[in-house]
């Protein structure tokens, strides 16, 4: 392995991304880490402090084009090329499906599908050239089984296993994997969000949404962020030369 290979991050400064981060720091790569919230100091703090000063926390919003380009821009003049990507900027709104409004829907898919085939665009031909490079793509159980009032959301993900297993194939001849990783409920604030909102429309406690999410897999538990950064870890590896084209699932034993 090459003393500096870079990573870039999307989405990487709480919750799953900042633990891809830190595990991804922690086995000596030098992370590039773009989020919307770069350049709030509070916010930014904790992967700052993951990274040190051998990587970079740079402003990015993966629906702009334009932003695309001048962060990717920055990590090949600070960092060099990146060696590996991980797509883990991602949201959800809650709506069913007919009431569910145009911009709202066009935003989940453009953070979550769109915004992943940009980032793969700009960093996967130096990969080709180089002949190595690792992709993974943070998708979500919810592609395989569904959730009511979240069908943007398992749409785009969905949509992203697809074009993870077109980029594996794309990369395959060239030294480049690219998988999904699709967790099951992990406890961060995204999930804290959306058991205050499902806890609003169904009447219920936040703390009964939140044990019923714990209890929707044969373990009873919420995955931990740690769990799928160091799965995200492993796959970033040398090792994982033969993992690609997998959608690989961390849901707790609920497999339907």
């Amino acid at each position: 392995m090459p003393d500096h290979r870079v990573a870039v991050v999307t989405g990487g400064l709480r919750g799953i991304g900042l633990a891809i981060v830190r595990a991804l720091a922690d086995s000596g790569v030098r992370v590039a880490v773009g989020s919307r919230q770069a350049g709030e100091p509070e916010a930014s703090r904790d992967a700052r402090l993951a990274i040190g000063e051998t990587g970079c926390v740079e402003t990015l919003d993966v629906v702009s084009l334009p932003s695309v380009e001048r962060f990717m821009e920055h990590v090949r003049a600070s960092l060099g090329e990146p060696d590996i990507l991980v797509n883990c900027a991602g949201v959800t709104i809650h709506h069913v499906v007919e009431d569910h409004p145009d911009a709202d829907w066009e935003r989940v898919i453009d953070i979550n599908l769109n915004g992943p085939f940009r980032m793969i665009r700009s960093c996967i031909p130096s990969m080709k050239r180089r002949g190595w490079g690792r992709i993974v793509n943070i998708a979500s159980t919810a592609a395989r089984i569904a959730q009511p009032t979240h069908a943007a959301y398992c749409a785009s993900k969905t949509g992203l296993v697809g074009l993870t297993r077109a980029v594996a194939m794309e990369g395959a001849p060239h030294g480049v994997t690219c998988v999904a990783v699709s967790p099951t409920w992990v406890e961060t604030e995204m999930l804290r969000q959306s058991a205050r909102t499902m806890a609003e429309s169904s009447g219920k406690t936040y703390e009964e949404v939140v044990r019923e999410m714990a209890q929707s897999n044969p373990q009873n538990r919420l995955v931990q962020p740690d769990e799928i950064g160091a799965l995200v870890a492993f796959c970033c590896s040398d090792a994982a030369a033969g993992l690609t084209m997998e959608d690989i699932q961390v849901n707790a034993g609920a497999w339907w």
